[in-house]
This record gives structure tokens, sequence and C-alpha cells, in this order.
């Protein structure tokens, strides 16, 4: 049954799911990258932007060990809110493309304070299952389906 209460608010820790996901994806693309018949140069240049993406999404956006990595999620009467160790809490509109799997939660978002460039750049979090315990992640599910004004800018 769904709450009619305002507040909700969760934290997720470090997914080893997403971890081995995303590691795996990595070797693949790497392992392409030698098998492929293309220019040794492209080869190292791919290679280079593939360690280069990794070593800045693995602490920031999987090992949640950035300060700015988001690792909460709260809606209270002043809308949504994202947690980061550096900012604290800090007001998003949730964007329509986010979806709320079994599995998965995939949320879309834009901040909605500070310069032009960061309130226009649409962000992912990934929150797999295993980050939360099931209830929480159930909850969360069920509150990003059924929240109303979701999707409306905080003001």
């Amino acid at each position: 049954m769904f709450s009619p209460s305002e507040y909700f608010e969760c934290r997720w820790h470090a997914s080893r799911l997403l971890l081995t996901a995303y590691l795996v994806t990595q070797g693949l693309a790497l392992l392409a990258l030698c098998l492929l018949d293309i220019p040794l140069w492209i080869s190292v240049c791919g290679t280079g932007l593939c360690l280069l993406h990794g070593g800045w999404s693995v602490p920031s956006s999987i090992l949640l060990k950035h300060p700015s990595a988001f690792t909460g999620l709260r809606r209270n009467a002043d809308g949504w809110q994202l947690w980061s160790n550096q900012s604290g809490w800090q007001a998003v509109q949730l964007q329509r493309d986010s979806l709320a799997l079994p599995k998965v939660v995939v949320l879309r978002f834009r901040l909605v304070k500070g310069s032009f460039l960061t309130r226009w750049w649409v962000r992912t979090l990934c929150i797999p299952y295993d980050a939360l315990t099931p209830d929480v992640h159930r909850r969360l599910r069920v509150r990003l389906k059924f929240s109303r004004r979701r999707w409306a800018a905080p003001g």
C-alpha cells in the first residue's frame, strides 16, 4: 500500500554486481580493441580512453569513494534531493526517463542549483538491488513509480 507521506529517505553503498558488470564490460572493450584489425594508434588511443574512463568512473560512480559521489536520496516537502559528502543535500529534478525495475533503479536527474552547465547536464545514477536492503530497494521503486509530482522541479 502506498503511503501518502511526503517524506522518504534512503542511502546506498557500493555494489559488487555493478563493479563486476563494469569490469567485464571494460575487459570486453579492451579485448575488442586488441582483436580488431585497426591501426595500432587507434587501438592505443581506445585503450587509453577505456583506462581513463575506468579511472574516473570506478572511484566516483561505482565504489562511491569520491566526496562528490551521490549516496543518498530523499523526498520531502521541498522535493527530491540527493546526498553527497562534498555538497550535502542538493535539490534535483528527476527526469521522465528514469527507470525503476526489480533488479536496478536507473535515476536520471538534473541539479537545480549551480552553474548553467550543471543545471543543464542530465546525470545518471545506477542503484542495483544489492546496494540497498531488499525492503528499501522496493520502497524506492514504489516511491519513484507512484509519487505525485515526481517530475516537477523543486521550488
